[in-house]
């Protein structure tokens, strides 16, 4: 017989109860991916609570085209992160919404329709070329113009602080950072919209440089100073790469979230599990850790509703 057996408990869902109930009622219940879901709940609160731990979140640009986005400007805004680390892409969709709308559609929609109608489909989101290319294209040159009147070479982070340093909207991530000193780092800043306005902006003004090794170098001491480092780790790509990158020159990660619908079967990285990293030393062999298989839509405020109960 085996010892110290957990017994499998019914979740019973009641009227009224907080999210924060239900998650609870997930980890005594054994079941798959809830089980997982709980565990990281308890996980995302040590790290933070935990004072000495820098806090790093990483995610890719497709989910602040969703409500999403509210969750994590909640995150900058109430100190629960330290910096964040994504893709270009969500500097375009942060922006796009900052300044115009984005509309619910369907997976289903006719594409070819679409476009006729000057529309771009981000899965089930609806994106009006007026609300993204063009409206950047209007607002971010005059920007870039103020950014670099005195200065020319500036690196990936410093840029969109001080574009966020322009906007006055609560509501938004650049806003956000900017107001709260959380520093955004976008190791492929070229691989969008925002990218493209600067390269377009660099036609006329062929001195410009963008200081990628000064966001490595402030990467390299952010991580290598810290007590502890945590990361919650939205999808995969270069911005899940980046964190655990610089992370293992320091020994790894003490606190890792993985949420992800990728399987590792076909060796990416986006579908890469932590026990792979733990190989490479990109996360500690004790780490609190657990990988979430499922949409972060889903998942993601469902953990910081329950989150935000405790703290």
């Amino acid at each position: 017989m085996i010892d110290n057996l957990i017994e499998v408990k019914d979740i019973k869902v009641k009227k009224n109860m907080s999210v924060n109930d239900l998650v609870k009622m997930m980890s005594e219940s054994g079941g798959f991916t809830s089980q997982k879901l709980a565990d990281a709940t308890d996980i995302v609160e040590k790290m933070i609570k935990n004072e000495d731990c820098l806090r790093i979140l990483s995610f890719p640009a497709c989910i602040m085209a969703t409500g999403t986005r509210g969750v994590i400007v909640d995150m900058v805004r109430k100190g629960y992160i330290d910096l964040i680390i994504t893709t270009c892409g969500t500097l375009d969709h942060d922006l796009s919404r900052t300044w115009k709308s984005y509309y619910k559609g369907d997976f289903m929609m006719d594409d070819e329709k679409l476009r006729k109608n000057g529309i771009s489909r981000l899965g089930n989101v609806l994106v009006p070329d007026e609300c993204y290319g063009l409206v950047l294209e209007e607002r971010l040159a005059p920007i870039f113009d103020e950014i670099f009147k005195d200065e020319l070479s500036l690196s990936t982070h410093e840029i969109i602080d001080r574009v966020g340093a322009k906007l006055d909207n609560e509501h938004s991530l650049l806003y956000q950072c900017h107001k709260h000193s959380v520093p955004i780092f976008v190791p492929g800043i070229t691989d969008g919209s925002f990218g493209c306005q600067l390269w377009m902006y660099y036609q006329m003004h062929r001195k410009l440089r963008i200081d990628l090794f000064d966001d490595e170098q402030v990467l390299s001491e952010m991580t290598s100073e810290a007590k502890e480092t945590g990361a919650i780790i939205i999808g995969g790509g270069i911005s899940k790469h980046h964190v655990i990158w610089w992370n293992q020159f320091r020994g790894g990660l003490d606190y890792a979230i993985y949420l992800t619908t990728a399987q590792e079967f076909d060796g990416s990285l986006s579908g890469a599990q932590i026990r792979e990293a733990v190989s490479w030393g990109k996360v500690k062999p004790d780490a609190k850790k657990m990988t979430v298989e499922g949409d972060a839509t889903i998942s993601f405020p469902i953990i910081m509703a329950a989150v935000e109960d405790r703290l």
